[in-house]
């Protein structure tokens, strides 16, 4: 794996270490290694297939990994559970069919300890207000998408997973997330998204891990990996992300 190493003034809240995980012969991950820093948005990126979801769903607790390290806050000798410090929300889901949005919201606040104060704020920017007596089970796909977001951005932990944060919205939508996702970020929040569009993720993201075949082809920021490329390819820094992933994976 080509990596770009961390400043040593920068915090690393996770680091992972030789993660794999096999489901009979069909290796998903191959010793996966890299760090989620402090207050940052931390983009996962890779075509479809290529372990993002298994990935988080390690990081998660979700399914266990074959073997791998998941450190907390590296160099602190306390016992951290990993439920209190991080919050996965996944793709593709509908919790609570029957249930109403509104009840929905409520229960992650009461349940999870979440951050009522935010309440108000998630529903506006996600525009939610008219969804709320819907069932959770009727949303259309973008529509089930900003609930799965509003119950990640309401939850206590500092740090979210995020699987496919804009998978089945529309362009507005897609922008308006961007900013809410930033904002989150700017009140201190760290974020690891896994993306496929690679282009998404050029917008958002201050950070990459770039995850091919299941192992980490590289990681760093956008500069660092256009440098890499060209290095790696003998050729002119790549002119956009999509280039600088090609050459790298």
């Amino acid at each position: 794996m080509a990596q770009i190493h961390p400043n040593e003034h920068t915090k690393s809240l996770v680091r992972v270490r030789g993660m794999s995980k096999a489901y009979g012969q069909v290796t998903a991950l191959r010793d996966v290694e890299f760090s989620i820093r402090s207050g940052e948005l931390l983009g996962l990126i890779g075509p479809n297939g290529a372990g993002k979801t298994t990935l988080f769903e390690c990081l998660a607790g979700v399914q266990a990994a074959d073997t791998g390290e998941f450190m907390l806050e590296p160099g602190n000798t306390k016992r951290i559970r990993r439920s209190s410090v991080l919050f996965y929300v996944p793709d593709g889901i509908a919790p609570w069919p029957d249930q109403p949005v509104n009840w929905a919201l409520e229960f992650c606040l009461g349940f999870f300890g979440g951050r009522r104060d935010l309440y108000q704020d998630v529903v506006r920017d996600l525009s939610l207000s008219g969804l709320l007596q819907s069932r959770v089970g009727a949303l259309s796909k973008g529509q089930r998408k900003r609930v799965l977001l509003a119950m990640g951005l309401l939850m206590p932990q500092p740090i979210l997973l995020i699987d496919e944060p804009f998978e089945g919205l529309d362009l507005r939508q897609s922008r308006d997330v961007e900013a809410i996702l930033q904002m989150q970020v700017s009140l201190g929040r760290t974020l690891f998204v896994s993306i496929h569009q690679i282009a998404d993720a050029a917008r958002v993201c201050d950070r990459f891990v770039l995850l091919s075949n299941g192992s980490v082809a590289a990681e760093g920021t956008l500069d660092e990996l256009t440098a890499l490329a060209a290095g790696r390819t003998g050729s002119p820094p790549p002119s956009d992300f999509e280039e600088v992933f090609l050459a790298l994976t």
